[in-house]
């Protein structure tokens, strides 16, 4: 069990919706250094790039493309609770396209 699990053993001290929040953010963390795409509710709406560190509930991402070329190749803070869908990848699993080879 990681350190951020431990942390939830106690399910009685949470509320649904913390018990999500944390999950969200453990994801995150285990995704650090790994590609990601995310799409959010608002202005750029989707990132893929990789995971730089996690702050809190905010994902540091070296972001390789985003719906905006002008904000692409930058890095981008992004609040994690206001992910819609994100995909991290694995190593046996599916790769995130490189969309500026498309």
């Amino acid at each position: 069990m990681n350190p951020i699990d431990k942390q939830l053993v106690n399910m009685d001290d949470f509320s649904v919706n913390a018990i999500h929040d944390e999950a969200m953010i453990a994801a995150f963390r285990r995704g650090i250094g790994k590609r990601v795409f995310i799409l959010t509710p608002s202005f750029p709406f989707m990132f893929v790039g990789k995971i730089k560190d996690v702050v809190e509930d905010m994902a540091v991402l070296d972001v390789e493309t985003t719906s905006v070329a002008a904000l692409e190749d930058s890095e981008w803070t992004v609040h994690i609770h206001n992910v819609e869908v994100f995909y991290i990848e694995k190593e046996n699993g599916p790769k995130i396209p490189n969309l500026k080879e498309c």
